[in-house]
């Protein structure tokens, strides 16, 4: 696989700035071009212009509830092939079903497995702990 091909464009939308900073270190440091935006109509605006491969987003989110934000991500054809990974403290089986009836393609609890998830990111996020 070219090396490129390995590198995602991700884009994080958690509330909590000091996680989604710390996380976007982490994932730039592994290869990929991370941005962070700490609201859904922040992330929302910013996914025309970035279009990125993988969207990790917070469902707790103030205002905004990442399942809405999931909901309008979804809406659009433009970002039909994004893959939305839900990465979230609410880990219940009514919460996996919510978010993946708001489209989501995985649900990672909090505190996030790092090992895992940059694992589920090399596999092109095609695979791994799907909701279920």
């Amino acid at each position: 696989m070219p090396i490129k091909d390995r590198f995602k464009r991700i884009l994080i939308i958690d509330d909590n700035t000091d996680a989604s900073e710390a996380l976007a270190i982490l994932l730039a440091s592994e290869g990929h071009e991370v941005e962070t935006r700490l609201d859904g109509p922040q992330g929302i605006n910013r996914m025309a212009s970035f279009k990125p491969d993988i969207v990790l987003l917070d469902i707790g989110l103030p205002g905004m509830s990442g399942l809405d934000v999931a909901k309008q991500i979804r809406s659009t054809e433009e970002n039909a092939t994004a893959t939305l990974i839900a990465l979230t403290g609410y880990g219940q089986a009514d919460d996996r079903i919510r978010s993946a009836e708001a489209g989501f393609d995985f649900h990672l609890t909090k505190p996030v497995d790092l090992g895992l998830l940059i694992q589920l990111l090399a596999s092109g996020a095609k695979s791994g702990p799907k909701i279920e």
